[in-house]
């Protein structure tokens, strides 16, 4: 999918990766790909992180408005329920 969105083809992908072949060389190629891992790692961690917080933060947001809104209904049930 990734390569569908840059329109990469099978073949430029082959010819890339032979091109980091040769920068890096087969024993650095690893050592690369782990750090990578581990860095997409952290941006996920850190995204549910965040994720975590606001969902958090807005809970209470939505807590107060619903408490709110039930003593706005109450106090309008309370002006229905008498006579003018």
């Amino acid at each position: 999918m990734f390569c569908y969105l840059l329109f990469i083809s099978g073949a430029e992908i082959i010819v890339i990766l032979l091109i980091i072949l040769l920068l890096f060389g087969a024993d650095k190629i690893p050592g690369i790909a782990k750090n990578l891992g581990k860095g997409i790692n952290e941006v996920k961690r850190a995204t549910d992180d965040i994720k975590r917080e606001m969902d958090n933060y807005t809970d209470d947001i939505k807590k107060d408005f619903t408490d709110i809104k039930d003593e706005v209904d109450k106090t309008k049930d309370d002006l229905n329920r008498k006579d003018f």
